[in-house]
């Protein structure tokens, strides 16, 4: 599911124009971005919580040449599934297993 795909469902099952969801989405985007930005986290209860993580700096390889070089240490975003979202994803799972 893309971006303009999550929009149209979100009208669908909220019963709203598609302008109105589409706003929602896009806001609710941002605001998410916006608080990760400031290293703080996002948790939504049963579904999952976005945070950002320090990766440490660690020697890679370049491809081409086969030379050794440093990657920085960096901040990256991380997602970590709650549990009635993965409760949801199971169960969805062993029902198209089934249905085979």
């Amino acid at each position: 599911m893309n971006k303009s795909e999550l929009i149209d469902a979100v009208a669908a099952q909220a019963d709203l124009p598609k302008a109105v969801s589409a706003r929602a989405v896009t806001a609710l985007l941002e605001i998410i971005t916006a608080t990760l930005a400031k290293k703080e986290e996002v948790s939504l209860v049963g579904f999952g919580t976005f945070k950002v993580t320090q990766r440490a700096s660690r020697v890679g390889r370049n491809p081409r040449s086969g030379t050794a070089l440093t990657i920085p240490a960096s901040s990256v975003p991380k997602f970590t599934a709650g549990l009635a979202l993965k409760a949801a994803v199971e169960a969805g799972g062993r029902e198209s297993k089934s249905a085979q």
